[in-house]
């Protein structure tokens, strides 16, 4: 009767062990719901991350297409400048070979430099050019003005008396017109062309008057008169140091 009784009493500690048991392991449904997540967030993260490397892979072919475009564009430029820089050059060639041709022509096989080119006269280190073109040719003074930029030169600005003795004497009266020099009007103030005022009014009797330049008249000095009528003109340019 005492086995009994203690068999008896063995029973419900086995079955209490068993549900402990059971208690400390997930069950089947719950392992395959773990399981299904990783696949998913597996295929999830995979996905994004091929998604990601194509857009990369992309990007990446489209900075290089732009690159080669980018490069093209450089070659195109430099080809460009290449062919831009050599008509510069042969003109710089043919200018300087134009000026000691100028300055220096040869004489028996011999150059010998001057001053002031030929046609040019050679006073206190400046060289005049005076144009004495038929009438039908005279020029507006801004005309006359662009005729001496293309002679490496500009219309004379008279620093001083002796200067300005040179000019005037130079000037042939010719029907009482003058040559165009670099004075003008300028807000109401005759101005040089290198922006300094006339300070010596007396070279100039007349009052300034919007549009007018000045011409130089054999021994009458300078005449304010309209800047588009047209005359003769003087260009002048420093000499060279020889």
């Amino acid at each position: 009767m005492k086995v009994e009784n203690k068999a008896t009493q063995q029973t419900p500690d086995t079955n209490d062990k068993k549900s402990s048991c059971n208690k400390s392991f997930p069950s089947l449904a719950t392992c395959w719901g773990i399981l299904l997540l990783i696949v998913v967030l597996r295929f999830y993260f995979s996905t994004v991350l091929e998604k990601r490397i194509a857009n990369l892979t992309e990007e990446t072919q489209m900075l290089k297409k732009k690159n080669e475009e980018l490069e093209t564009e450089k070659k195109n430029l430099t080809e460009q400048i290449q062919q831009m820089m050599t008509p510069w050059i042969e003109l710089n060639v043919s200018r300087a070979q134009w000026s000691i041709d100028a300055y220096c022509p040869k004489e028996n096989n011999n150059r010998k430099c001057k001053p002031c080119q030929a046609g040019w006269l050679d006073v206190e280190s400046s060289c005049y050019a005076v144009n004495d073109a038929k009438r039908e040719e005279w020029k507006t003074w801004e005309e006359a003005r662009e005729n001496c930029t293309r002679k490496i030169s500009d219309l004379p600005v008279v620093i001083n008396e002796e200067e300005k003795k040179t000019v005037s004497e130079k000037s042939w009266k010719y029907e009482n017109k003058g040559y165009w020099i670099g004075l003008r009007v300028e807000d109401g103030i005759w101005k040089w062309l290198d922006g300094r005022n006339l300070t010596n009014s007396s070279w100039i009797n007349q009052l300034p008057s919007d549009g007018h330049c000045a011409v130089s008249v054999q021994n009458e000095g300078f005449k304010s008169v309209r800047c588009d009528e047209k005359n003769r003109l003087i260009c002048k340019k420093k000499a060279l140091s020889v």
